[in-house]
């Protein structure tokens, strides 16, 4: 018998629409939402709760666009399957803000104008929250010197090479670099 022959009594699978109920706090509000299995944060974010802010760059989570905050760790939402964050908080740029007060992050690329096209800054200012939590709570990055790391109890000091190795995840094609680093400096301070 050929293998032609073999598989052709064989019936197909049945396509199965597969989908979920989960419950999502977006921004500090709980929303309970059914999503198809293969649909990620970043889509989910977007089309179902109209929050543009993080942005679908590469789709293959290299350039940090979508950074967003899933219980209190940055993350690449294009990456992550909204069926599997049953229960997470997720954090927006656009839930940073205090209602009309921008989060310091915010307030200091605003100052320093660290942005041009402005396509990457969400991802960058989600990231850098992430980033100074981490910093905070000792976590040390591929730069921090052995001898000065305190460990998971103390903080990680942040100079300028220590926030460029912790931001090296979001990339932005204008160069804004300088001043993404000196806003990030601002807030330290």
């Amino acid at each position: 018998m050929d293998s032609l022959a073999l598989g052709a009594d064989l019936e197909p699978e049945q396509v199965v629409d597969e989908h979920s109920t989960v419950t999502l706090h977006v921004n500090g509000a709980a929303t309970t939402l059914t999503v198809d299995h293969r649909t990620t944060v970043l889509e989910t974010l977007r089309e179902s709760f109209g929050l543009t802010g993080a942005k679908k760059g590469c789709d293959h989570g290299q350039c940090g666009a979508c950074t967003v905050l899933v219980d209190g760790r940055r993350v690449n939402s294009c990456l992550l399957l909204a069926v599997a964050q049953d229960g997470a908080a997720i954090t927006t740029v656009e839930g940073l803000a205090d209602g009309e007060s921008l989060h310091p992050v915010q307030r200091a690329f605003v100052e320093r104008d660290a942005l041009q096209c402005g396509f990457c800054t969400p991802g960058q200012i989600c990231s850098a929250v992430g980033m100074l939590r981490e910093a905070a709570d000792g976590h040390p990055s591929h730069v921090t010197e052995p001898d000065t790391a305190t460990g998971p109890a103390g903080p990680v000091a942040l100079d300028p090479d220590e926030i460029r190795e912790r931001m090296s995840g979001n990339l932005c094609r204008c160069g804004a670099y300088p001043r993404i680093v000196e806003a990030i400096e601002d807030v330290i301070e």
